[in-house]
């Protein structure tokens, strides 16, 4: 049961919703254009405003969706550890997707469902940071890799002494380290001054 609940996890992060509002929309296979991949920075560079947000909206639901199905569907069987594995599952699923060879987003609108599932609280503080670096910076990507890396250190501020947070700080740990990882590109850019402003490469 335990494997089945992350498999799930897996598969609704997988469902590649930037990929089908683009093809939807304009017919067109977003990975090909922009930065390649089908998170919503990019669906907005390609199929505009709108398609952007319904991305990131989807997107996010599908990362809550999948830890919340995880904690539903264990009950009192499940472990903290399992609803852990499901929060990874469903970022690694919409980074590498069955669907589509195995190559998507970044994990970034994801990664916030997931978070706001795990650290609700956490997640506001790490969008405050988001806000203030891209205001300042106007660099999307580096405004979504310290939001991400901040999410385990105001995870721990604000829920210590809860008993599950050893396997929350796990989650997240990993979580925004995909995150991170798969902004490479960016970083190399950020470190070379190249990396475009306001819309960023994510």
């Amino acid at each position: 049961m335990n494997f089945l609940v992350v498999l799930l996890a897996y598969l609704l992060g997988s469902i590649p919703f930037g990929y089908l509002i683009v093809k939807w929309k304009q017919g067109t296979d977003v990975r090909k254009s922009g930065s390649g991949a089908t998170g919503a920075t990019n669906v907005l560079r390609n199929a505009g405003r709108a398609a952007g947000i319904a991305t990131l909206v989807l997107d996010a639901l599908k990362g809550f969706a999948a830890v919340a199905l995880a904690r539903w569907l264990t009950g009192s069987e499940g472990t903290p550890w399992v609803i852990a594995a499901a929060a990874v599952a469903a970022i690694v699923g919409h980074i590498f997707p069955v669907w589509l060879g195995f190559k998507a987003g970044k994990g970034v609108a994801t990664g916030v469902g997931v978070f706001a599932a795990i650290s609700p609280l956490a997640v506001l503080a790490a969008a405050v940071i988001f806000v203030v670096v891209v205001a300042l910076t106007r660099y999307i990507s580096l405004g979504s890799i310290l939001a991400a890396a901040s999410m385990p250190l105001w995870t721990w501020l604000w829920q210590r002494g809860d008993p599950e947070l050893p396997q929350m700080l796990t989650a997240l740990s990993v979580s925004a380290a995909l995150i991170i990882g798969k902004h490479h590109e960016n970083i190399r850019r950020l470190v070379g001054g190249n990396e475009n402003k306001f819309a960023g490469k994510s």
